[in-house]
């Protein structure tokens, strides 16, 4: 993700920062380099930190997610979802409502924050106000009202995720694309973006669900309880199918 957004969209190579348990050159000896806990919390205040109108923010997420027991009444489904930390066994994990007030209610107005969920149960892992539900594969779709209690939104800025199932479905690592493990939303998410310009959300949404589908259907995974549906939620509902897609 780091080469894609520095390489293929610009961003400087100083601006981006990652968390990893993989073995890199540059970062193995730096233990901030680590996505635990402490360092994942703090990467996500860095992300916004003097965050000023026309800014453009990524966070990309590849990792394991749970869902857990809601306690404070905010969700429809009575689950918070999380993201888990190589720490959370004994740190506990991340959930939806702190990635929430960290990331997305600082935005200022002409802020834009596109975050990139490639975990299980990740559907609603940003807990935004609105939850785009495509009803067939000829692009209806409807928003769905997520707003019950507390607020969730931002201070004017505007905030997607794209993640990689709803919440009560997993995602998985694949070999179909590449050879080599990966997860098949991140792949299929950059794949889109480099094979097509001009490219609305609705096409995007559904560009990644036929990648996914037919790497699926490749692999033998035809099962219900195999299927894997890429997610798109949002600060405030939009057309889908206008809307171009600018990170």
């Amino acid at each position: 993700m780091r080469y894609f957004l520095v390489e293929k969209l610009g961003f400087p190579y100083a601006s981006v920062i990652v968390l990893t348990v993989q073995s890199c050159a540059e970062d193995e000896k730096d233990p901030y380099k680590y996505p635990t806990k402490a360092n994942i919390r703090s990467a996500l205040r860095w992300l916004v930190h003097g965050c000023r109108p026309g800014d453009s923010l990524v966070f990309h997420c590849s990792g394991h997610g749970a869902r857990v027991r809601d306690r404070d009444g905010d969700e429809i489904d009575g689950h918070d979802e999380s993201i888990c930390p190589v720490d959370y066994e004994t740190e506990g994990r991340i959930l939806d409502d702190e990635i929430n007030s960290t990331i997305v209610r600082p935005l200022p107005p002409g802020a834009t924050l596109h975050a990139i969920i490639d975990a299980c149960f990740s559907g609603t892992s940003l807990d935004l106000s609105f939850v785009c539900r495509i009803i067939n594969r000829a692009g209806y779709f409807r928003w769905e009202d997520h707003r019950i209690s507390s607020y969730k939104g931002t201070r004017g800025g505007t905030a997607f995720s794209i993640s990689a199932c709803n919440d009560d479905q997993s995602s998985g690592d694949t070999t179909a694309f590449t050879g080599v493990p990966m997860g098949a939303l991140t792949y299929s998410f950059i794949q889109t973006l480099e094979e097509e310009v001009k490219l609305t959300y609705g096409r995007l949404i559904m560009c990644m669900y036929n990648k996914i589908h037919e790497a699926q259907k490749g692999l033998g995974l035809n099962g219900a309880s195999e299927t894997q549906e890429p997610q798109l939620s949002s600060s405030e509902p939009f057309d889908i199918h206008s809307k171009l897609v600018a990170i």
